[in-house]
């Protein structure tokens, strides 16, 4: 059947400049740009790549993990 694990950044709002790096560096849209810091629009389309770890200056992505 079909699995559905969804996996998404943990993003530490504190620690989020707004920058959008990880909207940039992310291949698959997951990542949008909030009011306050960045955050995850859809979790559905995460592959857990590592890009936006990569690419956040101040760390705030933590890591990805999956529900």
């Amino acid at each position: 059947g079909m699995e559905n694990i969804m996996s998404h950044p943990v993003i530490v709002a504190d620690e989020c400049v707004s920058c959008g790096a990880c909207v940039d560096a992310c291949p698959c849209d997951v990542l949008e740009l909030g009011d306050e810091c960045a955050r995850v629009m859809d979790a559905d389309s995460c592959i857990a790549c590592g890009a936006c770890l990569d690419a956040c200056p101040t760390g705030a992505i933590t890591e990805i993990v999956e529900d």
